[in-house]
């Protein structure tokens, strides 16, 4: 039997990148896009390459320009440090994993570093298909905190809980990570809301330019470490507009949105270089006349877009720029616990 299982990308509407300082955010799953994995027992245990793994080419412009595209790394590494993680929570809540092998092997067509969370749903993807092969259920919460540390504690990857809360839950979540419940329990407060209060949407991703989010969160953390005052009110202050955007959106107060979507990143242009590709697409989008924020640490943005005859000039905009515009498909909720 194969078992197949998948996982979406995530973008951050509001309050990112406050998950990582005890702050709140609200993202959703859309699927678009899909990290895949297939798992099937075998008589020893191998992980299998795929493309961003293979490592011959045509010439040395072609390694360049893959290096450029993928890093140095590929998936097999998320991989392998997903099944230590997952035998490692089996052995500390007595899950008894029989000696079963299995062979895993992956797909993934999410644009990559582009602030999607591509990394963590591969990761996504094969946690639940080891849960399925044999038969663990793991809690959604801590299960979001499991592929956090896959990245994290195994790889040594800066990482927040918002994309991993928002690929385990999919659909659209307010997120609450107050500092009392996570040093309590080690996850925050979420709370499931109606994708259907969301306005029509847009985003809009460029892989040229893909940077790795560790850049981005390194210089943020080690600010907040000091106590920097602009990065710590900053964070105050991304945390209150996703509470403003929450009670909008319960509201149905769609009017709303925009301002509190533009001040998320304009404050975080206040704070650091976002780099002038990022800048000239969020601009590009501000004068077609939708807000424009990042959907994680740069290289996409998302936005409110009702009128379908703005999203065409939109699209025509950023195409300009090499910039693809897309309509995300919010990802249907996970049932259970």
């Amino acid at each position: 039997m194969v078992i197949s299982e998948c996982a979406y990308p995530r973008a951050g509407l509001i309050g990112n990148p406050s998950d990582g300082y005890f702050g709140k955010t609200i993202a959703f799953a859309f699927t678009n896009f899909r990290a895949k994995v297939l798992l099937y027992e075998s008589p020893e245990l191998e992980i299998l390459p795929a493309t961003r793994d293979h490592s011959r080419f045509g010439s040395v412009a072609e390694l360049v320009s893959d290096v450029r595209l993928y890093g140095y790394y590929g998936g097999i590494r998320l991989l392998k440090a997903a099944v230590k993680r997952f035998a490692e929570y089996g052995d500390s809540v007595g899950a008894v994993l029989d000696g079963r092998n299995f062979t895993l092997r992956y797909e993934s067509n999410i644009p990559h570093l582009v602030g999607l969370a591509g990394s963590s749903a591969i990761i996504t993807a094969a946690m639940r298909a080891m849960m399925a092969f044999y038969g663990v259920r793991i809690p959604k919460p801590v299960l979001a905190n499991l592929i956090r540390a896959v990245e994290t504690e195994e790889l040594g990857i800066s990482a927040g809980l918002q994309d991993r809360v928002a690929q385990v839950y999919q659909g659209l979540v307010y997120m609450d990570f107050n500092r009392e419940a996570m040093e309590r329990r080690g996850y925050g407060s979420y709370e499931e809301l109606d994708p259907s209060l969301l306005p029509p949407l847009y985003i809009a991703y460029r892989s040229a330019l893909a940077q790795s989010s560790e850049l981005v969160h390194n210089d943020l953390r080690e600010r907040y470490r000091r106590g920097d005052p602009a990065v710590v009110e900053a964070m105050r202050f991304w945390a209150d507009l996703t509470v403003q955007v929450r009670d909008s959106l319960l509201r149905r107060q769609a009017e709303r949105l925009p301002a509190l979507l533009n001040a998320n990143f304009d404050r975080r242009v206040s704070l650091y270089d976002v780099g002038a590709g990022n800048l000239r697409m969020v601009q590009a989008a501000r004068e077609v006349g939708v807000c424009a924020k990042f959907t994680g640490s740069g290289g996409a943005i998302v936005g409110l877009c009702p009128d379908d005859a703005v999203f065409e000039r939109l699209k025509a905009r950023l195409g300009e720029l090499g910039v693809t515009v897309i309509r995300p498909a919010i990802a249907p909720p996970v049932g259970g616990e």
